[in-house]
């Protein structure tokens, strides 16, 4: 079965929506969904009838992908829209392969075009297969590059789930879920006072945010209160986990602000507001960090954030209001398979892109159970064996904050 087992290791993005009607008649120009749009943000209007996929997408010349590599890929052309659609189709019974979440940089948050991610996969977490771009991600100073939603590579919680964003994770027996997951993350003090905290994240007034190495080599922060925490003796500790709770000691507290990061440590990072109403902190503390979520979940290994969610039990998500076509990115899965999709889009001779209902129809055609979509627009690229296999907007990649990336794993010995 395939699943991803161990191998070592809210949020503003623009979008741009521009419309110019015409006086001789009506000109769409349409532009990426606003990244800032949750399952909740789509507009009470009139929703458009999509038109209906294919029965079933053809297998295009020159595949890329072997015979009996355990992952085929098809080029759907739909000339009458028309639509240029592209399914890498992965056979879950195989061991030997893993879907895996890679940040821009591997190891940091940052920007970075897939094609690029690929390559810098290191070779210990397998051979990349395929890839497309992932979740969407923040646009703002000492945080590009962090991803909206919930990512999770190797069992460790790299950014905290989007406020009621859809995510794609997986259990340690491979088995898949889409789920809206509800951050109920705190930092507890030995009197019991808790305090909710964010994860590798902006530090708003009146909050606090727990920062590991991920971030880079600081917190980027200034004035308030900063803890460097560690290991209790031999207690659990790093990678954060979901759904852990660690004893972490206090090594350090530092009012300056920028404290530098380790993979060893965690830092707990407070606004002056938080930091004047906490109890005192004092170096030798232990202090409780408990890395809950509404649904409670402690055995994810992968999870990738987006939204909104297309497929749930087979069914399409109804879609309200004006729906407008973009190039699209999604991740759908059934019981035996996953399915990589990347529909081209704004360019009228060769695929105008697709509405959500419409994605989530195609999706349901592949026999999806379960669909959610990814960041589209200008970052819409879909990568397989060495080459970009669609046609991005902008005539070239979009650097994008992580992508999903298919890897074969060498057999163990």
């Amino acid at each position: 079965m395939l699943r991803c087992k161990s191998f070592g290791f809210n949020r503003i993005r623009l979008g741009l929506v521009t419309g110019m009607l015409l006086a001789a008649g009506v000109l769409l120009w349409q532009t990426s969904t606003p990244l800032s749009a949750t399952d909740k943000d789509i507009p009470k209007k009139p929703a458009s009838t999509p038109a209906q996929p294919p029965s079933s997408p053809p297998s295009a010349p020159n595949n890329p992908a072997k015979p009996n590599q355990g992952f085929t890929y098809h080029h759907d052309v739909v000339s009458e829209v028309p639509w240029s659609i592209h399914v890498v189709k992965v056979d879950r019974s195989r061991s030997d392969l893993c879907l895996i979440p890679v940040l821009a940089r591997i190891t940091n948050f940052g920007l970075a075009m897939v094609s690029q991610i690929v390559k810098s996969v290191p070779p210990e977490w397998g051979r990349p297969m395929a890839a497309i771009n992932g979740d969407y991600f923040f646009s703002v100073p000492n945080f590009y590059g962090e991803p909206m939603g919930l990512t999770i590579r190797d069992g460790e919680v790299l950014s905290s789930p989007g406020k009621d964003r859809a995510c794609m994770w997986m259990d340690d027996k491979g088995n898949a879920y889409l789920t809206n997951f509800v951050t109920e993350f705190v930092v507890t003090w030995p009197n019991g006072v808790s305090i909710p905290v964010g994860l590798n994240e902006p530090r708003p007034p009146g909050t606090s945010v727990l920062y590991t190495s991920t971030v880079g080599d600081s917190t980027f922060q200034l004035g308030g209160l900063e803890v460097v925490l560690e290991r209790n003796g031999k207690d659990p500790w790093l990678p954060l986990r979901l759904g852990q709770v660690l004893n972490a000691r206090v090594k350090k507290i530092n009012t300056e602000g920028k404290t530098p990061l380790s993979p060893d440590y965690l830092v707990f990072s407070m606004s002056p507001q938080v930091a004047r109403q906490a109890p005192k902190v004092e170096v030798g503390q232990i202090l409780k960090v408990n890395m809950a979520t509404t649904p409670l979940v402690t055995n994810a290994v992968m999870a990738i954030g987006g939204g909104p969610s297309l497929v749930r039990e087979g069914k399409p998500r109804p879609f309200e209001g004006l729906q407008l076509r973009h190039p699209r990115v999604a991740i759908g899965w059934n019981k035996t398979h996953f399915f990589m999709v990347v529909v081209d889009g704004r360019q009228a001779g060769l695929s105008v892109g697709m509405t959500l209902a419409e994605l989530a129809n195609y999706m349901i055609k592949l026999g999806c159970e379960y669909a959610m979509n990814l960041d589209g627009g200008g970052s819409t690229t879909m990568w397989v064996m060495g080459q970009v296999m669609n046609s991005p907007s902008l005539g070239h990649e979009r650097p994008s904050a992580n992508a999903l990336v298919l890897v074969r794993r060498a057999p163990k010995s």
